[in-house]
């Protein structure tokens, strides 16, 4: 047994299956996929200036929910240890190039850890706070989805298969939601007890860093973020409608935003690239849209956001001095679920002794100089 768990947990095994599972998959996409040749055609008839400006709104979507974050982190640390807009946007940053080229929703961490090196002197456990704003953010998305949800049930047409994913994700989120806020909590001290068991460590960091539900004006304005990145995100799915000269109304590109969100949930294989197409193609046909171009239309779309967050994420990692390889590190670290808690204990003490050696240093320095 114990001999699986480590050929599991090797990072040639891992990539072994990932790289199995994406030929399967786009084994299973040519055989049982679009007409290609429509595909291309589709692709051929495009008009790019609507894709530029589909970029750029995705790009402005990014910079809104990075917004939303930094008012997420601001009511989880101390007044005196609040980090700059330049660094949250730079860590931001690094977290979408990390999930986009690293598997697992590494990026989520890789952002914590990017912040937390611009906080040399915050206090013992702040990393383990921010892991929490992160969650907290994240809950901010089942604002503007259940909005979007309510209005594409509305007034598009939405295919019955739909309806029970909506029901269920909009179920869990909120449950998710009601649990978060019933222990957030308003203390910003950051401190872990070293006899603290793992559980409760993991249930100190997640109230530490969900302050913000318990501040109405903060949490109203982070979500409000949060719902104009998404409005963004709702604006670049129709502009790249019109790039494929699909006329569509406006809730069909609600639609089509929603079952994307829904298709990436559960990754089965990296992007679930196949399947975010099939999601967004089998609907469209009942707007008269064949299903080559909507397939089509979807591998735009992913690719359209990858490109966003890898952009993005390149110019936060040259800004930031990070490398690929570190990037890699994380990802290996990263044993299994049962470690998360370790890990990020570890990445606390990490960067608090860093923080006491650089203390240490400038005491030195400055006795020196007197």
């Amino acid at each position: 047994m114990k001999r699986f768990v480590r050929l599991w947990r090797s990072g040639w095994m891992q990539l072994l299956l990932a790289v199995v599972a994406l030929a399967l998959a786009f084994a299973a996409i040519y055989w049982r996929g679009p007409e290609w040749g429509a595909v291309l055609e589709a692709f051929q008839l495009v008009i790019w200036t609507w894709i530029v400006l589909a970029f750029l709104l995705n790009v402005v979507s990014t910079i809104f929910r990075a917004l939303s974050w930094r008012l997420t982190v601001g009511q989880a640390l101390p007044s005196e240890h609040q980090p700059k807009v330049i660094h949250v946007f730079s860590s931001f940053g690094v977290g979408l190039l990390a999930n986009a080229v690293v598997p697992g929703r590494l990026g989520e961490l890789a952002r914590v850890a990017t912040l937390r090196r611009h906080l040399p002197d915050a206090p013992p456990g702040t990393s383990a706070t921010l892991v929490g704003t992160v969650f907290a953010h994240r809950l901010f998305d089942l604002v503007p989805a259940s909005l979007l949800v309510v209005w594409v049930l509305l007034t598009a047409e939405v295919p019955h298969w739909a309806v029970v994913s909506f029901v269920i994700a909009a179920f869990v989120g909120f449950a998710l939601f009601t649990v978060a806020w019933l222990g957030a909590k308003r203390n910003q001290q950051s401190v872990m007890s070293e006899s603290m068991s793992s559980i409760r460590q993991l249930f100190v960091m997640g109230r530490q860093g969900l302050a913000v539900l318990k501040e109405p004006v903060p949490l109203a304005g982070a979500v409000l973020l949060q719902c104009l990145g998404w409005l963004m995100q709702l604006l670049a799915v129709y502009a790249t409608m019109q790039a494929f000269d699909i006329h569509a109304p406006l809730s069909a590109a609600g639609l089509v935003l929603v079952l994307m969100n829904v298709a990436t949930i559960v990754p089965l294989w990296p992007g679930n690239v196949g399947l975010v197409q099939a999601a967004v193609a089998l609907p469209l046909r009942n707007y008269g849209v064949p299903y080559a171009t909507g397939f089509a239309f979807g591998l735009a779309l992913q690719a359209i956001e990858m490109a966003c967050g890898i952009g993005l994420g390149l110019l936060a990692i040259a800004r930031e001095g990070i490398s690929f390889a570190m990037l890699r590190r994380m990802d290996d670290e990263e044993d299994s679920s049962e470690d998360a808690v370790a890990e990020v204990r570890e990445l606390v003490e990490d960067h608090d002794e860093a923080s006491e050696s650089e203390s240490e240093a400038a005491r030195e320095g400055a006795a020196v100089s007197r």
